[in-house]
């Protein structure tokens, strides 16, 4: 270890004169822009390291527990033998990485002793400047009464993944609990003492924990909370302490809650779309909901989606047309149920989604079937899409407030999606792939595993395997803050276009001087022009939660924006709801188990009618030409 001045090395290991002063933001010598990369050290002899200290001779002690990689074109140490016990929680949560922080490497350079050996967590709460986020206790007193639910709600969801690993005291450690806008993160994960306590040594002072010490934990933020959960929350504290308290009980009463608070806000919805063959292909196997128009079919605004074709011009094609035009019918189906004002339960709508999800796969599979396509012959398409699930909620004061402000977000595949803001880019899906399988099996950290040859190779897609063996992941996210959802193929988010470009062309329509179909083209333009190996498209879902609207200073983009609302998002929105109160008139208000047996049934009968209608529309125009290699190029 030393103190001497640190520098930052080029990431561009063929640069001539790699060393830079700290602070500088481009390599003087190839002027590639410079990577700060702050990790959070994790070890027995963490906290003894001076601040300022260089260690490994690569990393530099910026805060305790906050280390700077000065090398960051280099890759990290990895374990030589086997992973350590420590690491393998972090790896198997890997599909919590919206909130939980990734295995970086090992830093075995600290002292000679074994037990000194440090690991580095990535995907950890800090600023660009190495800054830790604000703890949620810090920043509770400052939020909405809907974002403060909406933690506890995320804090909730995370208990039984955590405690199956034997990490839920990590939730409890209110320190550890940090919060970037709507969205929780922890620091680290602590392995829970009582897990080392054998039958003999456990007594009553040593109980594993529960949701009561969960509750113990809220409650010194609860004399905080807005007025009009305080007392809501408070019951809901005290059931979580008593004897039997259920998780499934307890998550019921938070999600009304949640609903509550949430569909008292406006929502507006704008979308934006934009695809493209790519400089070196002449036909786009890319499909996407909605393609540059603006459909009147009771869906739009609620439904976006991307799906990336595998197969070639008559495979891959093909098979993304086929998923888009088969969601569209069934997604008709699902919304012109939801009418009464009884809460479907989340897990109720992912059973749904993901039976939709089931159908589009095997009606793939069924013509890879009819052409006798087997192995990597085999059509398929990736998938990932949004839904807008407008619940109707019963509010304390009697009144129904018509949307319950959840997304649905679906993913096979690996298309992906982001959130941005002004303020932030979450990527809130996790690829299907051979680098994240090996993580998710505990099998290597993720760095390491993309340095496989195939890290990139798809584990699933839609219609290339039967939907037994399907797994699309579904998650639920509250529309509380003003952001837009990307969606995209990998013909733009590969190589971190996204993460590295998203301030410079969502600025101007976070500030009212750009629309958003020229955002749309200008990611697509940006694809073709750093990429360029593939198709690209992307769909943009503008979420609108505050009102009024902000001011700009640029009345003729005003105007044009307004209008464009106008036509797109509000006409249309008013013709959904429309629909649905009608259908609404038209149903009734049956038992929701009745409901959703209705649902059922109209998917069952999509796929045996408008299903085969679909299949021989596309069969019969892909059937005149030849045959492509099914890999993903």
């Amino acid at each position: 270890m030393s103190s001497s001045k640190p520098q930052i090395y080029c990431s561009n290991l063929n640069c001539a004169a790699p060393l830079n002063d700290f602070g500088s933001s481009v390599c003087k010598s190839c002027q590639t822009p410079l990577i700060y990369r702050y990790l959070w050290a994790v070890g027995e002899a963490v906290l003894q390291i001076p601040v300022d200290s260089q260690v490994g001779g690569r990393y530099v002690v910026k805060a305790p527990q906050i280390w700077l990689d000065t090398q960051p074109g280099l890759q990290p140490d990895f374990p030589t033998v086997e992973l350590p016990d420590a690491l393998l929680p972090y790896l198997y949560l890997y599909p919590y990485r919206l909130h939980i922080p990734e295995v970086h490497g090992l830093c075995s350079h600290v002292s000679d002793r074994p037990t000194d050996e440090i690991f580095l967590l990535e995907n950890v709460p800090l600023d660009k400047q190495g800054n830790l986020l604000p703890a949620i206790a810090q920043a509770w007193a400052q939020a909405t009464a809907a974002r403060q639910v909406y933690w506890l709600w995320q804090l909730l969801q995370l208990w039984n993944p955590l405690a199956e690993q034997g990490v839920s005291a990590s939730l409890l450690a209110a320190d550890n609990i940090r919060v970037e806008g709507w969205r929780v993160r922890l620091c680290q994960l602590f392995i829970d003492e009582a897990l080392f306590l054998t039958e003999n040594e456990a007594s009553s002072e040593t109980p594993m924990l529960g949701l009561a010490d969960l509750a113990n934990v809220w409650l010194g933020w609860i004399d905080q909370a807005k007025p009009e959960i305080a007392e809501p929350l408070q019951r809901l504290c005290q059931k979580m302490h008593e004897n039997g308290a259920e998780l499934e009980a307890i998550a019921a009463q938070l999600n009304q809650l949640l609903l509550e608070q949430t569909a008292q806000l406006p929502l507006r919805l704008q979308i934006a779309s934009a695809t493209d063959p790519g400089p070196q292909h002449d036909h786009n196997e890319d499909t996407c909901y909605p393609d540059n128009t603006k459909p009147n079919d009771g869906i739009f605004p609620r439904l976006v989606a991307v799906c990336d074709g595998i197969g070639g011009h008559e495979g891959g094609e093909v098979a993304s047309q086929l998923a888009v035009q088969s969601l569209k019918l069934q997604i008709q189906a699902l919304l012109a149920e939801v009418v009464t004002a009884d809460i479907v339960p989340p897990e109720v709508v992912a059973e749904q989604i993901e039976a939709i999800t089931r159908v589009m796969n095997d009606m793939i599979a069924a013509q890879n079937d009819l052409q006798g396509r087997e192995a990597r012959r085999r059509m398929g398409t990736t998938l990932v899409m949004a839904l807008q699930f407008p619940q109707q909620i019963v509010l304390s004061t009697g009144q129904v407030a018509e949307n319950s402000h959840e997304l649905y977000l679906v993913n096979v595949g690996d298309s992906r999606a982001y959130w941005l803001t002004p303020r932030y880019c979450h990527q809130l899906t996790v690829d299907d792939d051979v680098a994240a399988r090996e993580v998710r099996m505990g099998r290597s950290l993720y760095r390491e595993a993309l340095k496989r040859p195939d890290s990139g190779s798809l584990i699933q897609a839609l219609g290339t395997r039967d939907s037994e063996f399907l797994r699309p992941s579904i998650q639920r996210l509250l529309l509380e803050e003003d952001g837009i959802l990307l969606l995209c193929s990998d013909g733009l988010s590969d190589n971190g276009w996204v993460e590295s470009s998203w301030l410079d062309i969502m600025g101007e329509v976070f500030r009212g001087k750009k629309l958003l179909s020229e955002a749309a083209q200008d990611w697509v333009d940006l694809a073709n022009r750093n990429n360029g190996h593939d198709n690209v498209s992307v769909v943009l879902l503008d979420c609108h939660v505050s009102t009024p609207l902000p001011d700009v200073s640029f009345p003729d983009v005003r105007s044009s924006l307004n209008s464009d609302w106008s036509e797109s998002s509000r006409g249309l929105l008013q013709e959904a709801d429309a629909a649905d109160e009608t259908a609404g008139r038209q149903a009734g208000k049956g038992k929701k188990t009745n409901k959703l047996l209705w649902i059922g049934l109209i998917l069952a009968t999509l796929l045996i009618g408008s299903g085969l209608a679909i299949w021989a529309q596309v069969h019969f125009d892909s059937q005149p030409r030849r045959e492509q290699p099914t890999s993903k190029p």
